[in-house]
């Protein structure tokens, strides 16, 4: 749930949560979403990790009324077909290959979205509820359950997006199969004598962002937007304390006549310990391209993983189109 979706957005090296005004936005902000003028749908596929893991993404949003719409999404990340060799030897030490089978382990992230503009007028506000389903094979399984509260504001050329992720924390509980446990409990003597924890928690975030967009001549025009990434712990981001750390990611997009689109961005400034025991800035380039004809948007991104890849970009494409193009 925390890489991103869209291609678009990805390019711009996620820092759109100003500006996220379209389905995508039940992701980024579901506060984007009272822009939407009609019915929306979007798809996204990448590869990560050369090809092992597959990223896929569909998301869809209509508005309810124009003050409010809804919308919803599925992310699916997960390695297939991965050899489970738990039984490679049977019971008189005998190696046999037959005894091998395949298991997938897949995250799926579902989300149900509701915005709706509030009286002061610039102002509008969103909720997502989500629901976390984890699967590893039939070894464990675990259901989680949270929810996000985003707003956006407007004022002429600018716009100011506030993103609180997991703010009543995220808890996903695990059901683990004991009866498979026990097969590989002693697979090493004194190792992996006991159960995993069952509870994994999620901790509050928050992201708070800027952007404006520039028109020149009516052709052509220059979207730049950045985003303070917040986590409430200490961690290796470029700022950091024991109450928060901060990550800035800022992103540019140029228009032109709302038909071709260049992105570029930069985010995960960390700072990184070298061999020396000297501390580097280390940070995350990203590049994308984009197309949009008649509601039919084809968006392109070069971009990576943070920096847990091990392949250091990965490519990633997504559709976007406006349902209101068949009527």
């Amino acid at each position: 749930m925390n890489i991103g979706v869209d291609a678009a957005a990805l390019g711009m090296s996620s820092a759109v949560v100003a500006s996220t005004s379209d389905v995508n936005s039940v992701y980024w902000n579901p506060a984007g979403l009272t822009h939407l003028e009609d019915h929306q749908i979007s798809l996204m596929h990448a590869n990560y990790f050369a090809n092992i893991a597959q990223y896929d993404y569909i998301g869809y949003a209509s508005p309810i009324d124009d003050r409010s719409a809804w919308g919803i999404s599925m992310i699916r990340f997960g390695v297939d077909d991965i050899m489970d060799t738990t039984e490679l030897i049977d019971s008189q030490g005998n190696i046999d290959y037959n005894r091998i089978s395949l298991f997938s382990t897949a995250d799926y992230g579902f989300t149900f979205s509701y915005a709706r503009k509030l009286p002061v007028e610039g102002f509008q506000y969103g909720v997502n509820a989500k629901v976390i389903r984890r699967i590893i094979g039939k070894f464990a399984n675990s259901w989680g359950f949270g929810f996000d509260f985003g707003l956006q504001f407007e004022k002429n050329d600018w716009k100011f997006g506030l993103m609180l992720r997991d703010i009543t924390t995220t808890y996903n509980v695990w059901n683990i199969d004991e009866e498979e446990y026990k097969k590989i409990s002693n697979a090493i003597p004194g190792e992996n004598n006991e159960l995993p924890e069952s509870t994994e928690i999620t901790l509050p975030k928050a992201q708070l962002g800027v952007s404006r967009k520039i028109e020149f001549h009516n052709d052509y025009s220059l979207l730049i937007a950045t985003t303070l990434n917040m986590r409430f712990e200490q961690t290796n981001d470029i700022i950091s304390s024991k109450v928060v750390s901060i990550d800035p990611a800022v992103g540019f997009e140029f228009g032109y006549t709302d038909l071709v689109f260049l992105r570029a961005g930069a985010g995960n400034f960390q700072n990184v310990t070298q061999l020396d025991n000297t501390e580097k800035i280390n940070f995350q380039p990203n590049i994308g391209l984009g197309f949009k004809y008649k509601g039919i948007q084809v968006d392109y991104a070069l971009t990576d993983l943070g920096n847990q890849s091990t392949a250091l970009y990965s490519n990633i494409f997504s559709l976007k189109v406006d349902l209101g193009i068949f009527r």
